[in-house]
């Protein structure tokens, strides 16, 4: 694994249940700013079976990014770690943003 994925993956294992982040902060917190859509496509290559918490990066509206049956897997595992997620996707960065 090259050192940005190791990095990214470092981080958003910090993200602590309940709690949300953004690709944008993901990529800023790893040291790469300006790498949101990075941070995307390497959780889009996850190996099935990660044990990443994949689920609690969101986009910078505060909204899953998803689409079709992984939008969903993606809103239930939030509503399981009792996020509220609105029908739309749309979920409080100001209650629920991991402030690390």
């Amino acid at each position: 694994m090259d050192q940005f994925l190791s990095h990214i993956f470092t981080v958003i294992y910090r993200i602590p249940e309940g709690k949300v982040s953004t690709y944008g902060e993901i990529a800023k917190m790893a040291g790469y700013p300006g790498y949101a859509r990075h941070v995307g496509k390497a959780l889009g290559n996850l190996p099935e079976g990660s044990k990443l918490p994949w689920f609690r990066v969101i986009n910078s509206k505060g909204e899953i990014s998803l689409t079709g049956p992984d939008w969903e897997r993606q809103r239930e595992h939030l509503v399981a770690e009792g996020i509220a997620v609105s029908s739309n996707g749309k979920i409080s960065l100001k209650k629920y943003k991991w402030q690390p």
